[in-house]
């Protein structure tokens, strides 16, 4: 991300989270017409204690000197959670928060993936920074895609799930579901903004599918999204699965992402017909 690209993608976070903020929630009059919802640039100013033409470059995007303590107050002033004030401090410091690996072939160790077998109808996807899908149990075939029949420069999730009908007519709510992925992938676009990767890939896709860049636009930043996805499964109809996202420790930035049957559906009865099935018409 070059200098000119980070300070845009400043600009347009600083006026999403302003937008999201209603004056009285913050203790602000409501009345007099509002040409734009939530907060006016001089109202977060006010709030953050700085003046509003200091604030009114920093949404603008201009190069100006910004500190730490500057930025906690206007993180506090728009509300900004812990991912959500990283994301805010890697734009406008335009340093990364995390040094930038080496680029490596996508690759997992051998006790990583039989972690992820042993969670036998949990389906389990391992992801690295980009995105790009290295790693997933049988569960995981199962529900989602064969993925060792995608040629490996597609095995992208967010590519995948923006490319593959499967995916649509699989989730119940596609929006909600791509939405938690775009989260993910914006904590990512924000800690490593020195990475030129994100910027074209992020070109790429608003080519790929004009919907990627209004969803983009409104995604939030979160570095481990946690929530109940439902599926609408060819096979097995309705299936729940709550979703926990886990850092994987080492050298490099993986990602685990399991998909847990839901407590008190039938969800799991259903995966473990679906595989014994699968596997009794290949004996």
């Amino acid at each position: 991300m070059n200098r000119d690209t980070r300070l845009q993608a400043l600009s347009a976070f600083l006026t999403a989270q302003r937008a999201k903020i209603q004056p009285e929630s913050v203790g602000l009059p409501s009345a007099g017409r509002r040409r734009t919802p939530g907060l006016r640039r001089e109202e977060v100013a006010q709030l953050a204690g700085v003046s509003s033409t200091w604030y009114t470059w920093l949404e603008q995007g201009r190069d100006i000197n910004v500190s730490s303590s500057v930025l906690d107050c206007i993180a506090s002033a728009l509300r900004l959670t812990a991912d959500e004030r990283k994301y805010l401090f890697s734009l406008a410091m335009g340093t990364p928060s995390t040094s930038i690996p080496q680029q490596e072939e996508p690759s997992i160790s051998l006790s990583l993936q039989k972690m992820v077998d042993e969670l036998h109808y949990c389906p389990t996807i391992i992801s690295d920074r980009h995105c790009q899908i290295v790693g997933w149990n049988r569960a995981a075939s199962h529900v989602f895609l064969e993925f060792d029949r995608i040629p490996l420069e597609q095995r992208n999730m967010i590519r995948l799930l923006f490319t593959r009908k499967e995916f649509r007519r699989l989730a119940v709510n596609w929006e909600h579901f791509v939405m938690g992925f775009l989260s993910i992938f914006r904590s990512y676009y924000g800690q490593y903004v020195g990475d030129a990767w994100y910027e074209q890939f992020l070109q790429e896709m608003k080519q790929v599918d004009p919907e990627f860049l209004q969803l983009w636009q409104h995604s939030q930043v979160s570095s481990a999204p946690e929530v109940v996805i439902e599926f609408r499964h060819a096979k097995m109809g309705k299936m729940l699965f709550d979703l926990t996202s886990l850092q994987v420790q080492g050298g490099a930035d993986l990602r685990c992402s399991v998909y847990t049957p839901a407590a008190g559906s039938s969800t799991e009865a259903k995966l473990k017909r679906l595989m014994n099935k699968t596997e009794d018409s290949t004996n």
